[in-house]
């Protein structure tokens, strides 16, 4: 298998924020949010794996910022980390001001997702190779927060989980 890139998988999606989409504050439906994050997560991991994916877990998410009615919103995501089968999407959503044009970074996540074949059975994903400053951060931080998920779950010994007792140490 050949290793990929972040930039393989990344996916962007901009649309506006309509009157059936918002909260009674008039600010995006953050279920809303979350199906836009999904649908971008899902893409970047088919778009690595070249596989159905199916969505494993939502480990992560921030609601930093509000989302205006009328707002364009655009999600970013691409994979921060592969691992066996599985894959880390990491997502940045960023808001653009309608008169001046500014994006600002409105809400992060970080979504897991498995590559599976025709019977839903995991299958073996391509390497990841980082390429910018954040990009091997992103992809550091992937293994911690993966160990410790299978610590919390009873799956990993936690003096097996190498990565979170070097924070430690």
């Amino acid at each position: 298998m050949i290793a990929k890139t972040p930039k393989d998988s990344l996916t962007t999606l901009t649309d506006i924020v309509l009157p059936g989409e918002t909260n009674p504050l008039n600010n995006l439906f953050g279920g809303e949010l979350l199906a836009r994050m999904d649908r971008a997560a899902s893409i970047a991991a088919r778009r690595h794996s070249r596989r159905v994916c199916v969505t494993a877990s939502v480990n992560h998410v921030a609601f930093n910022k509000a989302v205006p009615l009328g707002s364009v919103v655009t999600v970013e995501a691409k994979v921060s980390r592969a691992f066996k089968s599985s894959m880390e999407i990491y997502l940045d959503v960023w808001i653009e001001d309608r008169e001046s044009g500014v994006k600002t970074k409105a809400n992060e996540a970080i979504y897991t997702f498995v590559a599976v074949d025709e019977t839903g059975n995991p299958v073996e994903v391509p390497e990841l190779v980082p390429e910018t400053e954040e990009e091997k951060t992103r992809f550091d931080a992937a293994l911690r927060r993966k160990q410790l998920s299978l610590v919390l779950a009873g799956k990993l010994n936690p003096h097996d989980a190498t990565e979170l007792k070097a924070l430690f140490n």
